[in-house]
Parts: structure tokens; sequence; C-alpha cells
């Protein structure tokens, strides 16, 4: 039996289509039940444009500034990735099987400007979009059929899906959450502070100062450190984790100890890869205050107008 809930409510309409096509169906079922909430689709789009801006080695954070070549490479790697993740079997005509069915993959950073090729009419494409820029994401099961497509062609005779059919293509997860790329999204002027801080650990150092309660990646750390050992770098004995601790700040990270903290704090958890950095300052076991206990005393996030106070030791991790 189908599912009911289907991502978006513009799906209900193509409800008709599962009962019609049979190999849609299967595929549909089958993704679902491999990722029932997208997240690891959705950590293989932030990984795969992580790839591709390669800031260890270029420092580079925004999409703007890759080549037209890392571009059009995109799409490939966003195929390469997804098939590593889900192992997906090759296909014999199209990039995959899946559930010995043959499904192309087609990836766009524009909506609506995926690339479909003579080849793949009559057959099921997976349709993936995702912008750094929205931080979202999405991805669809669609039955080419040629007139659904637009007639204008380029030199290697793909043709784009004609808008007023987009609504036939069937949402598996449609404008979901993309991780965010912390350095694109903060504000500019801390941007420029963090790269202007000198070393890789001063860069860091200010990173989490200036970037807190709210999730950085391990690619975000990795591209402001721009060092090989930038793991290193964030822990204790030398790293940010020592550096903050006499501003008040934590540095917390996807250790279940370090979760639990981010939880009673009430500022987002740090997921796998993830970091979360907040100040905070000691307070009463009376306070209503949010509060997390951390070497016998009640901690809480600080007010702007706190005086900073030395940040209390987080728990031992073997990591």
């Amino acid at each position: 039996m189908l599912p009911l809930d289907i991502t978006a409510a513009s799906n209900i309409h193509v409800l008709p289509l599962l009962a019609q096509d049979a190999e849609l169906a299967v595929v549909y079922r089958k993704l679902l039940q491999l990722d029932p909430e997208g997240l690891r689709f959705a950590a293989v789009l932030r990984n795969t444009i992580d790839q591709l801006l390669n800031g260890e080695v270029t420092g580079r954070y925004d999409w703007k500034t890759l080549f037209k070549t890392e571009k059009t490479h995109a799409g490939t790697l966003v195929e390469i990735n997804l098939q590593r993740e889900f192992t997906f079997d090759d296909g014999i005509d199209m990039d995959y099987q899946i559930a010995g069915i043959e499904v192309d993959c087609k990836y766009s950073q524009q909506f609506g400007s995926w690339m479909i090729p003579p080849e793949a009419l009559g057959h099921l494409c997976l349709l993936v979009w995702a912008d750094d820029y929205k931080s979202q994401w999405s991805a669809g099961l669609l039955r080419i059929d040629e007139l659904w497509l637009n007639t204008g062609n380029n030199r290697d005779k793909k043709l784009t899906i004609k808008a007023e059919h987009r609504n036939r293509i069937l949402w598996l997860w449609h404008q979901q959450e993309l991780p965010e790329n912390a350095l694109l999204h903060m504000d500019p002027d801390d941007r420029a502070a963090i790269f202007a801080a000198g070393s890789g650990q001063a860069r860091l150092n200010e990173l989490f100062r200036r970037y807190q309660r709210r999730r950085i990646s391990r690619n975000v750390v990795r591209t402001v450190a721009q060092q090989k050992d930038y793991m290193k770098r964030v822990r204790g004995n030398g790293g940010s984790r020592s550096a903050l601790r006499d501003e008040g700040i934590l540095i917390m990270g996807d250790y279940e100890s370090h979760r639990r903290i981010a939880s009673d704090l009430e500022i987002p958890v740090p997921r796998e890869g993830e970091f979360v950095s907040a100040r905070v300052v000691e307070v009463s076991s009376l306070s209503n205050r949010p509060s997390a206990m951390l070497d016998g005393r009640h901690w809480a996030c600080a007010l702007p107008d706190e005086a900073p106070a030395t940040a209390p030791s987080l728990p031992s991790t073997n990591k």
C-alpha cells in the first residue's frame, strides 16, 4: 500500500499516476524506504557542494566563485555521490537501476532547468535541485514524455521540462532544508573579520566567537582553518575550546554528551560532523532559564549584558 503522506500537498493530484505507473510506484516506495526523512539525501547534496568548493584548499564558500567547468561537473558528482550513498545498481541504458528499474538522474542548481537527453524518453528520471542561497533542496520522479518537454534544444539535443508540466513531478522531498552553509549566510562583517584574523587558529577562534548558537559544519571549519589538522584546532589543549574558555564560550561537537548539553541549553543540537558554540554563565538552580549541569553547577546561555566568566569543562570524549 502506498503511503498517503506525500511530502507536498501539491502531490495529491499525482496520486493517480502511482496507480497507473507500477514502476514509478515501486521506485517511489524504494527511495522513501531508504531515506524516509530525506536526511541522507540532504547530506549528499551538502557534501557534494562542499566537495566542489574545496574550501580547505581554495577558501571558497560561494557557488558563484566556481569555474564554469566545475558547475558543469556538479550534476555528475551528484549522480556519483547518490549512487555511493545508496548503492544503487548501475543502469543499462540509464544511470541507475533502483529496485531493478532503470532511472536517470538529473541535477540542476536552478529549479526547473534539468536537461533531459533524448535517450531518457520513456524512462523514469530522478530530478534533483539544490540551492545554497535558499538553503533548500528537492527531489522528485517523472516519467519522461516528449509532450512534457520544450521543443527548443541545445547542441546536445537535451530538452527542458515545460513549466506547465512540472506539476507532473512526483515529489519525494520538496523544498526541504539544505544544511546551511554558515560562511555564505553569516553577516558579511563577521565573515570579513573571521578571514582577517590571521592564522588558521585565530580564524577558527573568531568563527566560534562570532557565530554562536548556530550549527557550524566540519567543512566550514576546514574552509576557515585551511589546514590539514583542522580538527586539532577545534579541540582543547591549545585549540579553540581552550582558547575561548576564558570568554565563557563552550564549543559542543557531535558527541552524545555534548548534544545533551546543547539540548538542555535549548540551542541547536550539533548533528554529525557539526559544532555549536555558545557563551554561558553560571545560574542558580532555581533559575527558570534553560540550563545544563556542568562541573556540578548550573549554566545557561549568557545574556548580552552579562559579564563573561570562565566556561566550565565539557565532558571528556574519546574523539
